[in-house]
């Protein structure tokens, strides 16, 4: 695949990185004493050059399909090759090249009418705004809208919203996420678009209004959405550049904003949206008809556009589990150029996700300065078009194409953020297979006095986000592959969880993530020694990861378990 050259003081940066990898390497007869010297090898001025690098201006905010990550791609491939790891790439080099539709929505050209509402006129970004459509560039309904609940159904919880509902032809109106009734699993599983998707079309719907519940409001405000929604979608696509999960029935999908929900189901409902969001919340939501119909055109451009992987492989030292893989996973996209912010458009990602990259790259310098690489191969993966709903992560966990082997975990490593010192993970995912175990015997081993506590693990501090289907671990999961996704958590001051929302709801895809902002580097020094123990006691461990006895995910799609196929 062809990738612009690395500018001098991106290749400056190889360079010296390379020499630091060369350092002598440390050792000890145990295994213990294996994870504590290549703890050692770990430093924060190192992780803190590789964010700094990989947030540059001059890599343009690593949009996926676009020249800066194309130059952020060749970067860590260099990395990679610097470290002396082995490329996993097709044909024997790093780059797993991932075939992308890329679909625009044009704005301008789109139109929502909703009849009973005289005298309102639907305006794209005030009322509604729609995602591009990966199959069609144009889509019109005229059709009764029904409501239906969150659009779940949930055979092992008896919940059907679709029950005695018939929604042929009609388009479904939705609300977001799924009833904080269920148990934390399913409601992750349940909110994610694809399963509602899926089980729209299935019943003959035409299209689907969102309304987005109190929990999307608070995390993403409306104005945030709406310049979200006009960034291109990608799906990736097939041999025959057929995109993959898209459902050719459902010609309408937008989401609609408060004031235009609550002014559609004012007309319905006694109490209006906000009775109607209450009851829904607990498991029940009311039958009328909304009286309402719909009249709405999406408009979209398509381009084939390609974006890679960059895979780099640890053959493993024992011959009996070599052929079995331990991935880390961290996506290298992020946003690109937008919209300006203050007179800023380039959307850098520093901790969105250069932090992951770089916690990466310095756990493999780590694994490599080990005398003896871990009994399981490991696979070092930056993916792309994470941002474009883990496509490239999706495509890597589908087809990885190695020259040997299947995929038996993985640890993804996503938005490290280094507000406050690193004394508590999260590590999300953990609960559903014995990766539970191994992150708990990491958080008890990582050398270093000088925080004055161990590491505490937490659980999930907030169910309700479902952060555990949002980045790319998911996609293992969804191949039957236990994974997990380590985070910082709490910091040992009660004020940091208010640091942490304060960034997401300030910072979180804004310009301003960049390598200007405050980092507590010896933190993500610490977290990254973690993550090398986690992934060392994974790969040396007798026996792969397996799902815990009757889990939700493990049932759901524990039978694939490795299964792969080539590129269709």
């Amino acid at each position: 695949m062809p990738v612009p050259r690395l500018p001098a003081v991106l290749l400056a940066l190889v360079t010296l990185l390379s020499a630091a990898s060369c350092a002598p390497r440390r050792g000890g007869p145990g295994s213990s004493a294996r994870g504590a010297d290549a703890c050692a090898v770990i430093r924060a001025d190192s992780l803190a050059r590789s964010i700094r690098e990989l947030a540059a201006d001059s890599l343009e905010g690593r949009g996926t399909g676009t020249r800066g990550y194309d130059l952020a791609a060749r970067y860590v491939a260099a990395r990679f090759a610097a470290l002396g790891l082995e490329p996993g790439g097709r044909g024997g080099g790093w780059y797993q090249t991932v075939p992308l539709r890329r679909s625009d929505v044009l704005p301008d050209s789109c139109s929502l009418r909703i009849d009973g509402q005289p005298g309102r006129l639907c305006l794209y970004g005030q009322d509604y705004f729609m995602p591009g459509d990966p199959l069609h560039e144009a889509g019109e309904a005229d059709a009764e809208l029904i409501f239906a609940g969150y659009g779940v159904v949930a055979p092992e919880l008896a919940h059907d919203d679709y029950y005695h509902l018939d929604v042929r032809g009609k388009v479904v109106v939705l609300l977001s996420g799924a009833p904080a009734v269920f148990p934390g699993d399913q409601r992750a599983y349940y909110s994610a678009n694809p399963v509602k998707q899926r089980a729209a079309a299935e019943r003959g719907a035409v299209g689907i209004l969102t309304v987005r519940t109190d929990a999307d409001e608070e995390r993403t405000p409306w104005e945030q959405a709406v310049r979200r929604s006009r960034a291109a979608a990608m799906r990736w696509t097939d041999a025959r550049g057929r995109p993959h999960d898209v459902f050719p029935g459902l010609a309408i999908e937008a989401t609609l904003s408060r004031p235009a929900a609550a002014s559609l189901f004012a007309q319905a409902y006694p109490g209006g949206l906000d009775s109607v969001l209450a009851r829904c919340d607990r498991g029940q939501f009311p039958r009328p008809s909304l009286r309402a119909e719909v009249h709405a055109r999406r408009v979209t451009r398509h381009a084939e556009v390609t974006s890679p992987n960059v895979v780099a492989l640890l053959p493993g030292s024992d011959p009996r589990l070599a052929d079995e893989v331990v991935v880390y996973s961290a996506h290298l996209d992020h946003l690109g150029i937008g919209p300006p912010v203050e007179g800023d458009s380039i959307y850098n990602g520093a901790y969105d996700n250069a932090s992951g990259v770089a916690v990466m790259l310095e756990v493999a310098r780590a694994f490599r300065s080990l005398p003896r690489p871990p009994r399981r191969t490991l696979a070092f993966v930056a993916v792309t078009a994470e941002e474009k709903g883990m496509q490239g992560s999706d495509y890597f966990a589908r087809f990885p194409n190695l020259p040997r082997g299947h995929l038996v975990a993985d640890i993804n490593l996503d938005m490290v953020l280094m507000l406050h010192p690193f004394v508590d993970v999260v590590a999300f995912g953990a609960e559903h297979s014995s990766l539970g175990e191994a992150v708990r015997r990491a958080a008890r081993g990582v050398p270093d006095p000088r925080w004055g506590r161990e590491i505490t693990v937490s659980p999930d501090p907030n169910p309700a986000a479902v952060v555990f289907i949002r980045s790319d671990q998911f996609s293992f999961i969804r191949q039957g592959i236990p994974a997990v996704f380590p985070t910082p958590g709490r910091g040992p001051r009660s004020e940091d969880t208010g640091r942490e929302r304060a960034w997401l709801r300030d910072h979180y895809h804004q310009p301003d993530d960049d390598a200007a902002q405050p980092m507590d580097f010896a933190a993500g020094e610490r977290f990254a020694r973690f993550c090398l123990l986690l992934g060392l006691d994974v790969a040396d461990a007798p026996r792969a990861p397996q799902w815990k006895s009757g889990d939700f995910f493990g049932t759901t799609f524990g039978a694939l378990g490795g299964a792969r196929e080539e590129r269709p």
